[in-house]
C-alpha cells in the first residue's frame, strides 16, 4: 500500500498524464476539439487550415506533461527515481499552482479563450499543483 503522500503524487500523475492525452486527442480530433475544450478560435482555424504551430504547441504541452507525470511516479515509488526530483516535482508544483491562480494575468494575452475554458482548467490546475505539493512534501526525505 502506497502511503498518502505517494498516493497523492500517483494521482497527480494520472491527472498530468489524463490533460497530455485530451492534449494529443485534440489535435486528432482537429478545430472542432479545440473549440470544445476552448483554446480560442484562432488556433481552431489554424488546425482546420492544416498549419503546424498549433500542432506542435500543443505536441510540447503534452510532451511536457507527460514528463511531469513520469517525474509524479517516480516520487511516488511507481517507477524508478528519475534524477533531480527534489528540484522538479516542487517546480511543477509551483508552475501548476502559478498558472491556476495566475489566469487573471494570462487571460487578456488570449482573449479569444472562452471563461469557461480558463475557470475549468484553473480549477483543474490548482488540484494538480496541490496534490503535486502534498505528495513532495509528504516524500520529501525519500527523494
Amino acid at each position: 500500500m502506497y502511503s498518502a503522500g505517494a498516493q497523492s503524487l500517483i494521482l497527480a500523475g494520472v491527472l498530468s498524464s489524463l490533460a497530455a492525452i485530451a492534449h494529443l486527442a485534440c489535435i486528432a480530433l482537429g478545430g472542432q476539439a479545440f473549440r470544445f475544450m476552448g483554446a480560442g478560435e484562432r488556433m481552431a482555424r489554424a488546425i482546420d487550415a492544416g498549419r503546424i504551430q498549433p500542432i506542435l504547441v500543443t505536441l510540447g504541452i503534452a510532451a511536457v506533461l507527460a514528463g511531469w507525470a513520469a517525474y509524479a511516479f517516480s516520487g511516488a515509488g511507481v517507477i524508478g527515481q528519475l534524477p533531480f526530483s527534489k528540484l522538479v516535482l516542487p517546480a511543477v508544483s509551483a508552475v501548476f499552482l502559478a498558472r491556476a491562480l495566475g489566469f487573471p494575468l494570462l487571460k487578456p494575452m488570449f482573449p479569444e479563450n472562452s471563461n469557461t475554458f480558463w475557470l475549468v482548467s484553473s480549477g483543474i490546475c490548482l488540484v494538480i499543483g496541490v496534490l503535486y505539493g502534498a505528495g513532495t512534501a509528504a516524500v520529501w526525505e525519500r527523494l
